[in-house]
């Protein structure tokens, strides 16, 4: 098995492009990038790969489960995991999202979100 290199991010997003341009954004900058496309996905593959350093997901998802649920149980169940939370609709009060988590507005740009994934990837 050979020893992890490089932070695992992991993005959910439900519009593909979105998901597929940060995805591309971390990846070139030397992230490893897992995506999932709603909640639930997430779950299950965080089920798989608990290495995950970083959810990084958009609130407003299909499906029973948000990104606010999401970072809920992942904060729940990983509590070592950090969260990214974003939103073009709704800015969430900041006692909703755990304390491992950061919120970042949409529309936002390709150096906020690596600003971002750093602050929170980086060791303290």
């Amino acid at each position: 098995m050979s020893e992890k290199t490089s932070p695992l991010v992991l993005v959910v997003e439900d519009e593909p492009l979105l998901r597929m341009l940060a995805r591309e954004l971390l990846e070139e900058v030397g992230y490893d990038v897992l995506e999932a496309p709603d909640g639930a996905s997430a779950l299950s593959l965080l089920e798989r790969h608990a290495q995950v350093d970083l959810v990084f997901t958009d609130v407003h998802m299909p499906g029973a489960l948000d990104g606010m649920a999401l970072a809920r149980k992942v904060n729940a169940r990983w509590p070592n995991m950090h969260l990214l939370v974003t939103s073009g609709r709704e800015r969430p009060c900041a006692s909703s999202i755990p304390d491992n988590g950061k919120f970042m507005e949409k529309p936002y740009s390709p150096d906020d979100l690596l600003r971002h994934v750093r602050e929170l990837t980086q060791p303290h």
